[in-house]
């Protein structure tokens, strides 16, 4: 697909068939020359602007070919739309020139264009004119890919997500995100650079936060994207959270049935307890899920027993992948914050939840965070409360009330807004999203700040082949190959 820029290309833009105007494109350093040549303004005293674009009235020679002694020579009337610099769609020089919409005139046309003997003109491939506006910088490779959805929608509801994209629907957010994560990796590398005067650019909760709203960031990205390749067939809520948060106390507060055993001792629920519940008219499933630990502190406070304690580390693992499958089909987490136990610092137990939160996150389903056991709260929790969207109490029923409004306003209209994604990006991007968002947790998993730095940009690189800052030929071959000629 990377073919030399320097060639001037020239292709039938106009869909087949019978039309009232038909279009001939071309584009390439030769543009200018080949219209000054062949196009004749009707008002001939004004030559052709060389440095704005401008549309012209006037006529094309058509017929000079001897290989079409069949056609006489005539003037054919045109209207040239000209850009005679790099301010194109293709970052080039470019003509456009309307004509009749007959096939046979326009193919007559493209032969003598191709064959025209002073300036070297040759045909255009596949979606190349597009291909040089990506290699321009004029689009990124998901606005070229909207073209394509543009070009292919085969209803309003296409048509309109493809627009969407176009217009940067799903380039800004990223291109957002991707500012972000450059800034990060500059706070962090700078204190790297600094580290022997003991100078910090970030503290580590800082850094944490940072890459928690970069991470929720993408998680709506890729629910979009999710939702343009599935439907869901129900309404799956995932109760998650720290061991002994109060999840199964809240599954049989909404179900106001004992589904699920309860207990003071963490660890008590071990598989997933599935209950139904209508809350206005809406059907909605939960799942009470096993309590959760941060992968990275699970390990390091279990290195020394895992040996000696193989079947239940075993047995913890199998919960987990339990759990991530879980969330592949949820619409919604619910995730419940945990109070410190007993002579665990708040601050500690709060990293704990924010790496555990940060792993389902992962998964790109949307979130609600709530503190669970409000009538519990103290001035100790404070920072708890303030980290939570809701405080309800299962057992008082406080807030429980604003909670059932909350699942059915997140399940009723999609909380990440209209889809911008087109069909063929969300497929070619989801596992390049997917590694983008398992390096940021990873990179919030990790304490050195040197290792962060390589998962940011590892990321970065991930976000890179979404974009197009990172190509390979394949990829443009996977994306351009599908387009028509002259597009």
């Amino acid at each position: 697909m990377l073919l030399d820029n320097d060639d001037t290309i020239a292709a039938v833009a106009s869909p087949h068939g019978k039309a009232a105007r038909g279009i001939l494109r071309v584009s390439g350093p030769h543009t200018v020359t080949l219209c000054q040549e062949l196009f004749s303004p009707d008002h001939a005293a004004v030559p052709l602007d060389t440095n704005t674009a401008r549309r012209y009235t006037g006529s094309w020679p058509i017929g000079n070919n001897p290989q079409f002694e069949s056609s006489p020579p005539v003037n054919l009337p045109v209207d040239l739309h000209l850009w005679p610099n790099t301010a194109s769609y293709t970052g080039q020089p470019s003509a456009e020139i309307h004509t009749v919409g007959s096939e046979p005139v326009l193919q007559q046309l493209l032969a003598e264009l191709l064959d025209h003997k002073t300036t070297l003109v040759r045909a255009a491939r596949r979606g190349e004119f597009t291909l040089r506006a990506f290699l321009a910088g004029r689009i990124d490779l998901v606005q070229a890919e909207a073209v394509l959805g543009v070009i292919e929608a085969e209803d309003s509801t296409g048509l309109t997500i493809a627009l969407r994209q176009l217009a940067g629907g799903l380039s800004e957010p990223l291109t957002q995100l991707r500012q972000q994560l450059v800034l990060l990796l500059a706070d962090l590398e700078a204190g790297l650079d600094f580290a022997d005067e003991d100078i910090q650019f970030v503290s580590r909760p800082q850094r944490q936060q940072r890459l928690e709203q970069l991470i929720q960031s993408l998680n709506t990205i890729r629910h979009q994207s999710r939702t343009r390749m599935t439907s869901p067939s129900q309404n799956q809520v995932v109760i998650a959270g720290l061991p002994n948060a109060g999840k199964s106390t809240l599954l049989n507060s909404l179900t106001q049935n004992e589904s699920a055993i309860t207990s003071p001792r963490a660890g008590t629920t071990r598989d997933v307890i599935t209950a139904n519940v209508t809350l206005d008219g809406l059907d909605v499933q939960l799942l009470d899920t096993a309590g959760w630990e941060p992968t990275a502190a699970h390990t390091a406070a279990h290195t020394a027993a895992h040996t000696a304690a193989q079947p239940t580390a075993s047995i913890n693992q199998l919960a987990r992948q339990q759990r991530l499958e879980q969330l592949q089909h949820a619409q919604l987490v619910l995730w419940c914050l945990s109070t410190p136990t007993a002579g665990t610092p708040t601050s500690t137990h709060m990293l704990n939840d924010q790496q555990a939160r940060l792993e389902v996150q992962a998964q790109g389903t949307p979130m609600l965070v709530l503190f669970c056991r409000s009538d519990l709260a103290t001035a100790d929790h404070n920072e708890l409360l303030s980290d939570a969207e809701l405080a309800v109490s299962s057992t008082t029923g406080d807030g429980m009330s604003q909670l059932r409004d909350a699942l059915v306003n997140r399940l009723s209209v999609d909380p990440t807004g209209p889809s911008s994604v087109v069909g063929s990006t969300a497929a070619r991007t989801s596992q390049a999203l997917e590694r983008t968002e398992s390096r940021l947790v990873a990179a919030a998993e990790v304490e050195d700040e040197l290792l962060v730095a390589v998962e940011i940009r590892e990321a970065l690189d991930q976000l890179g082949s979404v974009m197009g800052t990172v190509y390979t030929e394949d990829i443009l071959d996977q994306v351009f190959s599908k387009f028509c000629i002259g597009k």
